[in-house]
């Protein structure tokens, strides 16, 4: 059996949407450790990044800095990870464009430790 699209409708949660911006939305789930964490998706079903229409591109950006705005007024993060997880081996779990935003702060244990740093690490070397 084929799993529903959790970002489709209508699967989508209302509850978890934040903002809209034309194409796209700014959905939130409950986060007990990425606090004000969230993801900008395009309403319209697209498997990954690079299937987005440019108007899905503009939009992304335009909500991107209105999310900025509102998790600064409402988190204060000291800086943040932005990103995009692209097919199974880049760790996209869901099959539905989506672009992370995680706002991240000083006192974090891993604070200064962007997903590159994880990367780079000599453990994940190809043989």
């Amino acid at each position: 059996m084929i799993r529903p699209c959790p970002f489709c409708p209508p699967w989508l949660n209302e509850a978890e949407i934040i903002l809209e911006h034309g194409s796209c939305l700014f959905l939130q789930q409950p986060q007990p450790v990425l606090i004000g964490s969230g993801l900008i998706i395009p309403k319209q079903h697209q498997e990954t990044v690079f299937e987005l229409t440019a108007v899905e591109w503009q939009d992304t950006y335009a909500l991107l800095q209105r999310v900025k705005n509102w998790l600064d007024a409402q988190h204060a993060p000291d800086g943040y990870n932005v990103g995009w997880n692209v097919g199974a081996v880049g760790g996209q779990e869901v099959f539905h464009a989506h672009l992370h935003v995680i706002p991240r702060y000083a006192d974090e244990p891993l604070a200064g430790k962007g997903i590159r740093y994880w990367l780079k690490q000599e453990t994940n070397r190809r043989s």
